[in-house]
């Protein structure tokens, strides 16, 4: 989108609830917040909502939400969490496989398998109401 990264809107987490909660807080007070925060897991995402409800923040009027993993209890919140699928049968079948031609000692035809992931849209994300800075 051509808006440059900003160090200030990034966090590191624990991917628990309570680093999602701590850093949405923190990035939430700054003078000029951000209209969204992508969280690295759906856990984090939780504490992100928790963090907008204490603020008062709706979600997705004044603030957009999206995680990663879609675990299954995710579609149940409210607005249900928009978040990035993982392929987690697939990747248990691949790393099974793996170990599986290491464990006979042949090597691996390929150190790294890249598997595609799927955007599931709920109700968490929306246009921002104000243009970001």
């Amino acid at each position: 989108a051509g808006i440059p990264a900003d160090p200030q809107l990034t966090a590191r987490g624990d991917f628990l609830i309570e680093g999602g909660l701590t850093q949405a807080h923190r990035l939430l007070r700054l003078p000029d917040p951000p209209t969204a925060i992508f969280a690295t897991n759906d856990g984090q995402a939780i504490g992100v909502y928790h963090a907008a409800h204490q603020l008062g923040l709706r979600i997705p009027d004044d603030l957009s939400v999206i995680g990663f993993d879609d675990l299954p209890s995710i579609r149940w919140t409210i607005p249900p969490l928009t978040t990035i699928r993982q392929p987690l049968t697939d990747m248990a079948a691949a790393a099974t496989t793996m170990l599986l031609t290491l464990a006979h000692g042949d090597p691996l035809p390929q150190s790294r398998v890249e598997l595609a992931t799927e955007l599931v849209v709920r109700q968490s994300t929306a246009p921002p109401k104000r243009p970001p800075a």
